[in-house]
């Protein structure tokens, strides 16, 4: 049995067209690209609540409410103005119009707009901070060298001696 009907066995509109699982991604209309949305960007929406670790390969938008770490190591995070994380976050840029409430690491800058709230220490080069934000938390501006936290230093070991016989 044939999901699609070729011309010659019926006019075009008898037809069946696929499944939505049969569909390829189709990128965001126009408007919904207010903050800068690239095509093939992640959105999480605000009627989406995720409990778990976010770990991805792409910008991402977060609308909605997301409860644990969040890793995107090479990438831009955005969490926007209805957006509420409770947890880690790990990217190469982060941009906070929303809410935030545990310890952020970028490799190169973080960006705290004017309607931003963040409750935890911020770790980055680089630091934006607009006036009305509000920020509780230590601030470290050291290079950071990737998103996961350094190694610990491995104690030295004491030279061997060899004795000759």
């Amino acid at each position: 049995m044939s999901l699609w009907k070729r011309p010659s066995e019926g006019s075009a509109n008898s037809a069946k067209k696929p499944s939505g699982a049969a569909l390829s991604r189709v990128p965001a209309p126009r408007e919904s690209r207010d903050m800068g949305e690239k095509a093939g960007m992640a959105n999480i929406g605000k009627s989406i609540s995720i409990k778990g670790d976010v770990v991805g390969d792409e910008d991402t938008i977060i609308e909605g409410r997301v409860e644990g770490r969040i890793e995107l190591k090479n990438h831009h995070l955005t969490i926007g103005p209805n957006g509420d994380v409770q947890g880690e976050i790990a990217a190469k840029q982060v941009t906070i119009v929303g809410r935030v409430a545990g310890n952020v690491v970028a490799t190169e800058r973080i960006e705290l707009r004017d309607s931003g709230r963040i409750e935890g220490d911020l770790t980055t080069p680089r630091l934006l901070v607009q006036e009305g934000s509000q920020m509780n938390g230590k601030i470290s501006m050291k290079p950071v060298s990737g998103v996961s936290a350094p190694p610990k230093p491995v104690p030295a070991t004491p030279p061997i001696q060899i004795k000759a016989g």
